[in-house]
């Protein structure tokens, strides 16, 4: 069923990308682009000479990911990647073909060279809600053991160190210098549909039992909590849950849904939860403990606009909100590229603040 490379192919210019699929022996009956740009229609390929191709506008990114959906003569569909693109991008639900346009730049600390560094395994359980918390503690080896640094709590962790080069960002502003050395608890999502929809016994478990833990194997001067998307969320509702876990927060494209924004996810199962704290964020009237936040969210995803609105409210409830639109959309590259300045300059001003 599948059709063969098609040479030169996609071709990405200041005004668009033309796509092209080979199918010299007739094999498909139809292809279509698969992408995340919120796009519903417009999207069929033209079968012409035992070619398919389209021509897609540039939409308001820098770089895009896509896969194909392809359908043979006999109906049967499949999703699959580029076959006349060789530039891929790792995701959550596999790999996908990538169209980087012109003026797109990879950032400059991929070239870096890290830090020496070490993994330690986690395990952090709290008997009262039988929640366990698994990962990895990031470390650069200039630390001693025991030794009091700031401390980074990544939702998604071991996921963002591979997809999102996270741990390669830290090695490689701590060996220039820029960052200040740290560790970074790397936490595995485990049920993370029904953990981080607001989930008042995760936000305990990582709160008393989990910050135990990091403080016995690695005591913090500072914490900062980092997640992406519904696990931006869930640092947000452990932060309210409890204030005085974190000293700064990172944010990205959080899943902060609203009925009058979200609708579209409201089969998603922790949907009323993760509304209803959203709701009651938005009700405050302040109390708390505002500390300074980051956030990054791409400007072609569909959470840009409950972001753009839960920094308003943020920013109204007292915190120092640092709002970075990147030019991509929901995806692990598109946060790798938000990192900097958006974590180095929230880490300057935390460990700054402390230090003074």
């Amino acid at each position: 069923m599948l059709p063969t490379r098609c040479a030169a192919a996609p071709v990405a210019d200041e005004t668009g990308v033309t796509f092209a699929l080979s199918d010299p022996t007739g094999r498909l009956g139809a292809v279509r682009l698969d992408q995340e740009l919120g796009l519903r229609a417009g999207l069929d390929f033209t079968l012409r000479a035992g070619v398919w191709t389209f021509r897609l506008p540039r939409p308001p990114v820098d770089r895009m990911e896509y896969l194909l959906e392809i359908t043979d003569r006999k109906g049967r569909r499949a999703t699959i990647t580029d076959p006349a693109n060789p530039l891929r991008a790792g995701g959550a639900f596999g790999d996908k073909s990538v169209v980087q346009f012109p003026g797109y730049r990879e950032p400059a600390w991929l070239a870096l060279a890290g830090v020496a560094d070490s993994l330690t395994p986690l395990s952090m359980r709290t008997r009262a809600s039988d929640i366990t918390i698994s990962g990895v503690l990031w470390s650069p080896d200039q630390l001693a053991p025991g030794e009091p640094a700031p401390m980074l709590l990544v939702h998604d962790g071991p996921e963002y160190a591979q997809l999102g080069s996270f741990t390669h960002y830290l090695g490689a502003l701590i060996g220039e210098g820029t960052l200040p050395a740290l560790r970074a608890a790397l936490l595995a999502p485990g049920d993370r549909n029904a953990w981080y929809s607001a989930n008042p016994a995760y936000a305990t478990s990582l709160s008393t039992a989990g910050v135990a833990e990091l403080d016995r194997l690695a005591p913090a001067t500072v914490r900062i909590g980092v997640g992406v998307s519904l696990g931006a969320l869930a640092i947000l509702h452990a932060h309210c849950s409890y204030p005085s876990t974190f000293d700064g927060l990172l944010l990205q494209s959080g899943s902060f849904f609203t009925p009058g924004l979200d609708a579209q996810e409201s089969g998603f199962s922790g949907y009323g939860p993760v509304t209803a704290f959203v709701a009651e964020v938005g009700r405050a009237r302040g109390g708390g403990r505002p500390v300074p936040i980051a956030m990054t969210c791409g400007g072609a995803e569909e959470n840009l606009a409950n972001n753009q609105e839960m920094a308003e409210t943020l920013t109204r409830l007292g915190y120092p909100v640092d709002f970075h639109e990147v030019r991509d959309t929901h995806n692990f590259t598109g946060w790798r590229d938000g990192l900097h300045p958006a974590l180095t300059d929230l880490l300057t001003a935390v460990v700054g603040a402390r230090a003074a």
